[in-house]
């Protein structure tokens, strides 16, 4: 079964998680695509909306595979397949350095006026509009999770069974629409699924779904 659209994705994830509407949630949304679902979560659960910055590192010869992330902090989560190939460190030093400065660049024009918002001792709804390996949102979370958020949730449209079981062991709580074993990229359980620009995250966060910290 597909979705229409993330704006349909995001609307049924909020009726599963309307317990949370006036505990004044923080929506962490993954730029880029899940940024327009975590804007549709924070104005229907009265909430924040932030985004979280991790990057993908990209296997040697083929960066569009994921090995690994980063976070902004510079906090490396390598996925099993990584350990199994026996990458050159100085590889995975590399590559980390060239996605931390994306990740810098993202920060200065997403929020160019603001620091992040701090999720300490908040509930934090982490959203993804769907997974594959888990590297992204796994990265994401633990690094929200190191700041002590009162709660952690994950919030994702879509994922095979054994990437979500993982994701359990790292969130309070997990709500996953769409759990099919017949998994082959995310993209393929949306019937409308085009690219969401820096322009449109901009946007979205300035809306900010609620008042923003700082600004």
């Amino acid at each position: 079964m597909t979705f229409r659209d993330r704006d349909e994705a995001a609307h049924l994830l909020a009726e599963r998680l309307t317990d949370y509407r006036g505990r004044h949630p923080l929506i962490l949304a993954i730029p880029r695509g899940a940024v327009p679902m975590g804007a549709i979560l924070a104005d229907a659960l009265d909430g924040e909306l932030d985004v979280v910055l991790v990057h993908k590192l990209g296997a040697p010869g083929n960066p569009e595979f994921a090995i690994g992330s980063v976070d902004e902090a510079g906090h490396v989560e390598l996925t099993d397949y990584a350990h199994g190939m026996r990458l050159d460190p100085g590889y995975v030093d590399r590559e980390t350095r060239s996605q931390k400065e994306v990740l810098k660049d993202r920060r200065k024009r997403y929020t160019p006026v603001r620091p992040p918002i701090d999720p300490a001792g908040r509930v934090v709804i982490v959203v993804d509009d769907g997974i594959a390996t888990g590297a992204t949102l796994m990265a994401a979370l633990k690094a929200v999770r190191a700041k002590k958020p009162a709660r952690l949730v994950a919030a994702v449209g879509v994922a095979p069974p054994e990437t979500l079981t993982r994701m359990q062991k790292e969130a309070d709580e997990v709500v996953c629409l769409r759990t099919p074993r017949d998994f082959f990229a995310v993209g393929q359980f949306f019937a409308s699924f085009p690219q969401v620009s820096d322009e449109e995250v901009i946007r979205m966060l300035k809306g900010g779904g609620g008042p923003q910290q700082g600004a």
